[in-house]
């Protein structure tokens, strides 16, 4: 593991940290849950996600969006914290140029995670865990229109409280992505974070062996 900082366009410092893969096959930049609810880069589920990605030979890049742990700057309501996925996808392609880049995230950063994706328009991978299809709390997720092709998919829990499992599904079928129920799980999938970065993994390197679909990085 090492951290670093990495710099937003707008000039805020951001704390980051890399967890690297020995002979890596691609990077995976990962987003954290809620900024104003707790979320932060080192929470249990995002370690065990950044773990499996790491023995798939994935190296993952986390960082805290602004206004959380040491990052400077304060919560954006999920449009500024787009620069902040820039600056984290802009250091994983300057570190690894010449590997595939996917994106991944839980809850508001895997919401934001795919807002960010129709914005820039990009076709990286893309698996998003329990990200809210409608909420006053995070991005709304992105029409299917304002999505370029790609690999993507979605992990849900059985019983989140916040992530209805058939609107989920629904909006899945609109952008051609996957679905997996986790059985039993909620929307912080206790006792089961080694199942859901099992499931991040199997498709993100499946995606990268599968370049065609619009381009990885």
């Amino acid at each position: 593991m090492t951290t670093f900082d990495l710099t937003t366009a707008d000039g805020l410092r951001l704390e980051a940290r890399w967890d690297v893969a020995d002979d890596p096959l691609g990077t995976v930049v990962l987003c954290h849950p809620h900024p104003l609810h707790g979320g932060t880069m080192t929470a249990p589920l995002m370690g065990a996600i950044t773990d499996v990605l790491v023995e798939h030979r994935l190296s993952v890049l986390r960082f805290n969006f602004r206004g959380v742990g040491g990052s400077e700057g304060s919560h954006g309501g999920g449009e500024a914290e787009l620069l902040d996925i820039d600056a984290a996808t802009d250091a994983a392609a300057a570190a690894y140029q010449d590997l595939p880049s996917a994106l991944s995230g839980w809850s508001f950063g895997a919401a934001t995670a795919l807002r960010w994706s129709a914005v820039r328009r990009s076709a990286r991978p893309y698996v998003g865990v329990a990200p809210p299809v409608r909420s006053e709390l995070t991005p709304w997720l992105p029409a299917p229109d304002e999505l370029e092709p790609a690999h993507r998919s979605f992990v849900v829990g059985e019983r989140d409280q916040f992530v209805p499992v058939a609107d989920l599904e629904a909006y899945a079928r609109a952008i051609g992505a996957a679905v997996h129920v986790i059985a039993g799980s909620d929307h912080f999938f206790y006792f089961r974070e080694r199942r859901v970065g099992e499931l991040v993994a199997a498709d993100l390197s499946a995606a990268m062996d599968e370049p065609a679909v619009g381009g990885l990085r």
